[in-house]
């Protein structure tokens, strides 16, 4: 998944940065709400984290602009504001979730999870394919009964394809849910994973259009 963070305290920021990456998922970070509106425009993202308390205004009114054109892209509130009212105005605005500063950092990464299963219309995080068992809470996969070891990108790659079973990726829109704006990516990089993940989950868990891009295989 891309995913939009949107928090201005530096340390925290940091924090949910790395554990984004560590998940294998692409994450841009801003600061402003400005700077997030001009990422939006420009940027298909999967998931916002949204704080409420930013140095040019509430991300309320962010969230409600959102909603008021018609982007359904989902939003979980990170915010520091418990009250109960808070809450509930969030939730009203259009927000899929809310979590509460300070917050685990693990529950965040759970929370991605589940709010993702359900926008990609599989709420259920075992899924079968085929040989394969997969896990998508735990982030783990097993062929034939054996546990099968993916990095952190090869994960991340292989969720793209389960997300949208059926549809055809291209090239440039794998590489947009793997890396941040400011990443550099070699030119064969999804080909390598393609590679990588072929040999560990089978030759035929991800089928190639040629000159077109890549599809999740039949089972």
């Amino acid at each position: 998944m891309r995913i939009l963070l949107i928090e201005d305290d530096t340390v925290l920021g940091a924090a949910v940065r790395d554990q984004i990456a560590a998940d294998g998922q692409s994450v841009d970070w801003v600061m402003r709400l400005d700077a997030a509106g001009d990422a939006v425009k420009t940027t298909a993202y999967d998931l916002i984290l949204l704080d409420l308390m930013l140095p040019d205004g509430r991300g309320i009114g962010f969230l409600k602009s959102l909603r008021a054109r018609g982007d359904v892209t989902p939003v979980i509130i990170l915010t520091a504001l418990d009250q109960v009212s808070d809450r509930i105005e969030g939730l009203n605005a259009g927000a899929d979730d809310y979590l509460v500063k300070p917050f685990d950092l693990a529950e965040l990464s759970a929370r991605i999870g589940s709010v993702a299963r359900r926008y990609s219309g599989n709420p259920n995080p075992i899924v079968t394919h085929g040989p394969l068992d997969i896990d998508l809470s735990a982030r783990s996969v097993h062929r034939d009964g054996k546990a099968v070891q993916l990095t952190a990108r090869e994960w991340a790659l292989f969720e793209a394809f389960l997300a949208r079973p059926g549809q055809l990726l291209s090239k440039a829109q794998l590489e947009e849910k793997l890396y941040a704006f400011d990443a550099e990516v070699e030119s064969n990089t999804i080909e390598v994973h393609v590679s990588r993940l072929r040999k560990k989950l089978g030759s035929t868990v991800i089928e190639t259009e040629r000159g077109m891009g890549y599809r999740l295989g039949r089972p």
